[in-house]
């Protein structure tokens, strides 16, 4: 495939880097910030180690809308990677995590997007509800956005997978489960492009957004509630999870329209997940909001409805794809099975 692969360290480093530490804050994170304070909360410059075809592309009219290109040389359209990072959906920046993958994806054909979309904080302030609407839907807007960019940088725009680690792997995974958005009676020529993927290789998911489900699955979970919403309350001693928990009922519809794990369909691309530590369901596990278990919950789901999903951590029997690169590699250029 053009680039050489180690299974074990190459695995865990992928699987580190995608993660940012905004993600593992973000667990219990305070009441939404001011956008203007979420902005200067990501001081950490973007480095590459190879510099966009075109950067700072706009997908939409906030600030945040904005997207990298790299363009493979080819003489016939490429396949795309559509990066989205991780960190909470409250940090971390386009760079956070390509670096692993983007020298590989251009070496071997495959041109690149990574994207920057509205953190929570920033879709509060624009009164998005709830909250983690503003970084899903951007991503979808991108990935029309790319789309309608086919002819223009020779891309094939069927041939997209999404990957990103933490809060861009649920991101990815939402984009590869979700119905096409695609609104072919819109005026707007981006927004009838179609939303849906190739396939997603994604890095530590949170593959539910229900609260339910994440406490059953690993008993001292304490993310997620801020996607919602909930912040918690230090008078009442209340804390964002406890809120999210006792507020699900209410919140339901959300929970149907955003947690991945509640839109699989048996036509879905095929998907894969890359984890450190085994799981271990219905244990206390020492990074609650990166385990295991939400891939192996999602990867029993994905089996009992039809749709194809590799599992990869530490340990993991019958490994086909040993890491994210080596999926996307072989599936972004492999014939669709019928």
């Amino acid at each position: 495939m053009g680039v050489s692969l180690k299974t074990g360290a190459w695995r865990f480093v992928s699987v580190m880097a995608l993660i940012s530490a905004g993600e593992l804050r973000a667990a219990e994170a305070p009441a939404a910030k001011p956008a203007a304070k979420a902005v200067a909360a990501n001081p950490k410059p973007e480095v590459y180690p190879v510099p966009p075809t075109v950067a700072d592309v706009a997908y939409g009219t906030h600030p945040k809308q904005k997207l990298h290109f790299w363009k493979a040389a080819s003489d016939k359209p490429t396949p795309v990677l559509f990066f989205i990072h991780g960190g909470g959906w409250t940090g971390g920046n386009r760079s956070s995590g390509l670096a692993g993958l983007l020298p590989a994806m251009l070496t071997n054909g495959i041109s690149v997007v990574s994207v920057e979309y509205r953190f929570i904080s920033e879709a509060t302030a624009d009164k998005v509800v709830p909250p983690v609407k503003g970084p899903l839907s951007d991503a979808a807007r991108a990935l029309q956005f790319v789309r309608s960019k086919a002819a223009e940088w020779n891309i094939d725009k069927a041939r997209i997978g999404a990957s990103g680690g933490s809060a861009g792997a649920c991101t990815s995974l939402w984009l590869a489960f979700h119905d096409d958005l695609a609104d072919p009676a819109s005026a707007d020529p981006v927004a009838r492009e179609s939303t849906r993927l190739w396939c997603a290789a994604v890095s530590a998911p949170q593959t539910t957004l229900d609260p339910q489900q994440m406490k059953e699955w690993t008993p001292n979970s304490t993310y997620g509630g801020h996607a919602f919403g909930f912040s918690g309350n230090r008078e009442k001693k209340t804390t964002q999870f406890s809120e999210f928990l006792a507020g699900r009922e209410k919140i339901l519809p959300w929970i149907a329209e955003y947690s991945p794990y509640a839109l699989v369909t048996k036509d879905d691309p095929p998907v894969a997940m890359y984890f450190g530590a085994a799981p271990a369901l219905g244990q206390v596990q020492k990074d609650p909001t990166h385990t295991a278990n939400f891939g192996l919950k999602l990867q029993e789901h994905c089996k009992e409805i039809g749709v194809p999903c590799e599992l990869v951590y530490t340990g993991a029997p019958d490994v086909k794809h040993p890491s994210a690169l080596a999926y996307l590699l072989d599936v972004l250029k492999a014939p669709r099975a019928k």
